[in-house]
């Protein structure tokens, strides 16, 4: 069996981070700018960034409705942070048109600005014992799931920052910030998986 190849939209954000996250667990990678280069990922990670630039820059690229079809197809897309917020179904406050993917509403910068980011030790059972140590910067929140979406993980108050559905996933926080890669690990196992 081939190694998975895990593409990073690399429009805008922290595409870089996740890049070396997952050359840091042996797994290929990819840069993603085009359409042509969707063709050759198994998975795909939405970093973070800013969610109007990197929709906007969705429809200059064409990759919009390329990405969209691959969702529906099951392709294991991952958003983290702004990331989230482009794959949501509904994002409030988002004056443009997002993925529409993931069965969540997506409130921005929920915990206020820059300056008001924080970091926080999450218990997320499907990584492990070891709680997460989860950095949020102008995070956002999941306010709503799906009656098909799994919460992975909330804060003390029962606030959602993680959840799944299918092969999607989203993370209110930046993992690839961290130096822990169990998050990278798990999305390349669901490659593995999808494939057998």
């Amino acid at each position: 069996m081939t190694t998975p190849t895990i593409g990073v939209l690399a429009l805008q954000g922290d595409f870089a981070e996740h890049i070396e996250m997952l050359r840091s667990l042996g797994v290929d990678s990819i840069e993603i700018r085009l359409p042509a280069q969707l063709a050759r990922i198994d998975a795909l990670i939405i970093p973070g960034g800013e969610s109007t630039t990197i929709t906007r820059l969705l429809d200059i690229y064409a990759l919009r409705e390329p990405i969209q079809q691959l969702g529906l197809d099951g392709l294991p897309i991952w958003g983290t942070c702004a990331g989230a917020i482009v794959l949501a179904k509904e994002a409030t406050d988002l004056d443009r048109p997002n993925l529409a993917l993931m069965d969540i509403t997506v409130r921005r910068n929920a915990f206020g600005r820059q300056r008001d980011s924080f970091e926080e030790d999450l218990r997320i059972p499907e990584l492990g014992e070891e709680p997460f140590h989860a950095v949020f910067i102008r995070a956002p929140i999941i306010e709503r799931v799906g009656a098909e979406v799994e919460v992975l993980a909330t804060l003390a108050d029962g606030t959602i920052v993680a959840a799944r559905e299918g092969a999607l996933l989203a993370t209110s926080f930046h993992p690839e910030l961290t130096g822990d890669a169990r998050f990278h690990a798990m999305l390349a196992r669901w490659v593995v998986g999808r494939r057998s």
